[in-house]
């Protein structure tokens, strides 16, 4: 519909008889909209004072206790009031979509959907749409009235006391390098009880992780495209109650908006809860489920692929034409598709030197990626390229310099938070960046909720505490191992992520605490559609030639993925497939040595004992180890402290 449609439809709400708008019921009637399998139920009713609730329950116990709904806006109130209108038949919804940058490539989705339709004391109509698929519960808001200014978001989520949550603090706007803070880079808070606050004023990151009983939940949201802010979870949470907040004041583009507003009609993103085991929600792929389709089919120059990246190691000394070809020459070698040439490159090499790069690299089938700066009043570095993309011209005018040089991708960096005007930052990037064939990386940025399905050519995004904290001081390398086996459970469950992992050899002045089985477990565990390896080629000539190889011929998308094993926070362990092959992986984040015994049984054929080889850790924590090994229903595999280990099953 058009806007002038919703305006239309707002008015004649406005002009319905009194009789059309009866007052609550004083015992509203629940309804509950179950899951295609019937394991989840939500279950919406309304209070005396007419506020509109819901709860959540799996196999009939409960997940959810009964939890607030509602928007507010200047003027306009659906938090309490409301009268209810009726809902709609259940309706089925089936999807089919492809992923470049994801656990697997081709997803199907199905759930069922009811509407529930409203309207407040001043006559305007609210709805509020549930999904319930297998693995999990979505809802979103739609309301109309003719001016819509948004305030505040009534959402709640109310777990059981005893309860306990895995989640990141959010931080603090305008704090941190050269106040390029919120950029989701905090240390997970792991097993805590729930309505622990926040040890940060700014609240907590989605997608934020609890268990209740034996129920697994991951909240998130998904479906940005603009029009509305990014949020996150409040930082207090009495009694369990967690509850959607915004963004800071300072987190806008220069004179942006913070809030959205709209004439007609205004509706929210996904909010989104992925629900059951811990397997379940690991296997989920609900935060791209949600997210808008792409315009059309994934186009063939967004290309999947690993990246030599000089930065990681060497910073930005080496930002020179020497070292890039170096490296290009080392991406070539290991058979990578590309090489990241990161700040500074336009006065340190310059256009037109990149360009010769350019053209070293294209015969050697390695594409080049650039970095750029996304300052803007927002942050106070001085790397450049810098205000270079602040327009949709500006970007356009870039955008066309670097196809013509025959660069293939941007990374973009040091954002400036998730108000309305930032979010709607993001997104004109990706589209003139998808319109100028142009991959894309955002550093320094938020969680990307769902965008890689709807911008294929959004191949990775950072969002987390990556690979380059453990370089600038040693009390920021110790907890590296611990906060990696977080992610496959957190950040990286939906979307994905450039952590930028694995390094062999030396870190100038660090003492590295992983071994080498941990970092080389992680170019599996880790899902980004552009892998950025941090090793230099250096420390790449430390390992055998079996590791070599195995980094050579990894691939570079994945077809399929299972959880096999893990606890957040402790260890993982993730079997991926591709090419006709199953590639296990897993690390231990803690200090003691283990063992896991894991079920690898789905990977025998036709009853036949599955044999594959495994390279984990050796005597050192610099060495390797290789062996076969059997892909059995009790497969066991030791795992040294902070230790890990890749298995290939042809």
């Amino acid at each position: 519909m058009k806007p002038a449609l919703f305006r239309i439809l707002a008015v004649s709400a406005l002009a319905a008889p009194a009789a059309a708008f009866a007052a609550p019921p004083s015992q509203p009637a629940a309804q509950t909209l179950t899951s295609p399998d019937g394991k989840l139920a939500v279950t919406v009713a309304q209070t005396k004072e007419g506020a509109v609730t819901y709860k959540i329950a799996r196999a009939g116990k409960p997940v959810l206790r009964e939890s607030a709904l509602g928007l507010s806006f200047d003027g306009a109130d659906f938090t309490k009031k409301l009268a209810a209108q009726d809902v709609s038949a259940e309706r089925t919804v089936n999807e089919q979509y492809e992923l470049v940058s994801g656990k697997r490539r081709n997803v199907t989705y199905a759930a069922n959907e009811r509407t529930w339709r409203y309207l407040n004391a001043a006559r305007q109509p609210l709805e509020i749409t549930f999904r319930v698929s297998n693995d999990g519960v979505a809802f979103r808001y739609t309301a109309r009235a003719p001016q819509l200014k948004f305030t505040e978001e009534a959402t709640t989520f109310a777990f059981a006391p005893q309860a306990r949550a895995w989640l990141q603090p959010m931080s603090v706007a305008k704090t941190g390098f050269a106040r390029t803070n919120p950029s989701y880079e905090e240390h997970y808070r792991v097993d805590i009880p729930v309505g622990t606050p926040s040890p940060l004023a700014a609240g907590w990151v989605f997608p934020a992780l609890f268990r209740t009983g034996d129920t697994w939940v991951a909240l998130t949201e998904a479906n940005l495209d603009g029009t509305f802010h990014a949020s996150r979870l409040a930082a207090q949470s009495k009694g369990g109650v967690y509850r959607i907040a915004g963004p800071a004041p300072q987190e806008t583009f220069t004179d942006g908006a913070l809030l959205p507003t709209a004439q007609g009609q205004m509706t929210t993103p996904w909010r989104v809860l992925a629900i059951g085991s811990l397997a379940t929600v690991v296997d989920s792929t609900l935060g791209t489920d949600l997210a808008a389709p792409a315009q059309g089919p994934i186009p063939a120059w967004v290309k999947p692929g690993h990246s030599s990246w000089s930065w990681a190691i060497l910073k930005d000394d080496f930002t020179t034409f020497g070292t890039q070809k170096q490296f290009i020459d080392y991406a070539a070698d290991m058979g990578w598709d590309y090489t990241l040439i990161d700040a500074y490159w336009d006065q340190k090499i310059g256009y037109d030197k990149v360009k010769e790069l350019v053209e070293h690299a294209k015969p050697k089938n390695v594409g080049i990626l650039v970095w750029y700066n996304s300052a803007g009043a927002w942050n106070d570095t001085d790397m450049s390229p810098r205000g270079k993309l602040l327009t949709s011209a500006d970007r356009r005018a870039e955008f066309a310099k670097l196809r013509t040089m025959g660069v293939k991708g941007i990374k973009v960096d040091f954002f400036g938070g998730d108000g309305q005007s930032m979010i709607d930052y993001y997104v004109g990037i990706l589209r003139d960046a998808y319109d100028a064939q142009l991959l894309v990386n955002f550093h320094g940025a938020t969680l990307p909720r769902g965008w890689s399905r709807t911008w294929p050519n959004l191949v990775t995004a950072e969002a987390v505490r990556g690979f380059e904290f453990g370089t600038f001081e040693q009390k920021d390398q110790e907890p590296i191992a611990s906060h990696a086996a977080m992610l496959p459970f957190t950040r990286n469950l939906f979307d994905p992520m450039d952590f930028t992992p694995m390094v062999f050899g030396d870190i100038p002045k660090i003492k590295r605490a992983t071994r080498n089985g941990f970092e080389l477990a992680e170019s599996v565990l880790f899902v980004s559609g552009i892998q950025h390896f941090a090793e230099v080629p250096q420390g790449m000539a430390t390992v055998p030639d079996y590791v070599k190889d195995f980094l050579r011929t990894l691939p570079a998308q994945w077809d399929d993925s299972r959880f096999v094993a893990g606890e957040p926070g402790k260890f993982a362990v993730i079997a991926r497939q591709a090419g006709g092959k199953w590639y296990v992986a897993g690390f231990n984040g803690a200090g003691q040595d283990c063992t896991v015994v894991l079920d690898l049984a789905f990977i025998r054929e036709s009853g036949k004992l599955a044999m594959g080889k495994l390279i984990t850790d050796g005597a050192t924590d610099r060495a390797f180890t290789q062996a076969n090994v059997a892909a059995s229903k009790k497969t066991s595999i030791k795992l040294k402290a902070r230790g890990g280990f890749v298995a290939v099953f042809e």
